[in-house]
């Protein structure tokens, strides 16, 4: 079921999401080559737990730690570990911060140091799917809508489409409806509102393969061609006039 936030549930929403912002400008100096990935993940949950923020994906459904540090082929929810970064690799770091009940959630994807021509067109582009999904949101519109200008971007410049994941609602709980697929038919799917808060997140592929495997840990996910993937996440609310990102980037 879709739910329509009143004012007070979107403020404590914003402030959730406004921690995830915070989160991401705080912990991108550390991004570096030579940092392990768990060091990442400490850091992000002492200034989580410092700023009275829940770390949401620490426990959710088993998942053990507070990011999902997913580094060059690994699409999505890598475990962090005593993997050490190193110079031309990439990382998304997605977290889902929690704020009395209420969840923000976003991913961004991040180049340690000077990274590859093909790795930086995968980011550029994978960023620019993101931006195209989310000027569809407008009340009237469907879900489809974004889900197509993702679908469109993304082949125009031949990126691969994980198409097993999906954006979401988001409110109470870190998953909610609606389902925001990244591909799609324009005029389909649930009609936006005023008051919807949803999670828009291209995950792509370089080189347009869509095919994809899960690790044995039973979370990550990596690409079948070893190619790279970037992942990138905002989190949303429909309002009267158009759209609010929740989740603006204050490290850019």
């Amino acid at each position: 079921m879709i739910t329509i936030k009143d004012e007070r549930e979107i403020e404590l929403i914003r402030h959730a999401c406004m921690l995830v912002s915070l989160m991401h400008k705080y912990l991108k100096p550390f991004i570096k080559p030579g940092v392990t990935t768990k060091e990442l993940d400490k850091l992000a949950e002492y200034f989580i737990v410092k700023n009275n923020g829940v770390p949401s994906c620490k426990g959710y459904e088993g998942f053990p730690c507070t990011l999902c540090t997913s580094v060059n082929d690994t699409v999505v929810h890598g475990i962090p570990d005593n993997t050490k970064l190193k110079k031309g690799d990439i990382i998304t770091i997605d977290v889902v911060i929690g704020y009395k009940g209420y969840q923000g959630d976003a991913a961004w994807t991040y180049a340690v140091g000077s990274v590859s021509d093909e790795k930086r067109y995968l980011m550029e582009h994978t960023k620019k799917a993101l931006l195209e999904g989310i000027k569809q949101v407008k009340v009237g519109n469907r879900v489809g809508d974004i889900s197509s200008a993702i679908e469109t971007y993304a082949r125009s410049h031949n990126l691969g489409i994980v198409k097993e994941l999906c954006g979401h609602g988001i409110g109470t709980e870190m998953h909610e409806d609606p389902e925001i697929p990244n591909y799609g038919t324009p005029g389909s799917g649930p009609r936006l509102k005023p008051g919807m808060v949803i999670c828009i997140e291209p995950m792509l592929n370089f080189g347009g393969k869509d095919d994809i495997y899960l690790e044995d840990n039973g979370w990550g996910v990596r690409t079948l061609d070893g190619n790279p993937a970037a992942h990138y996440e905002h989190t949303v609310l429909v309002t009267k006039d158009g759209y609010e990102i929740l989740t603006p980037r204050l490290d850019d």
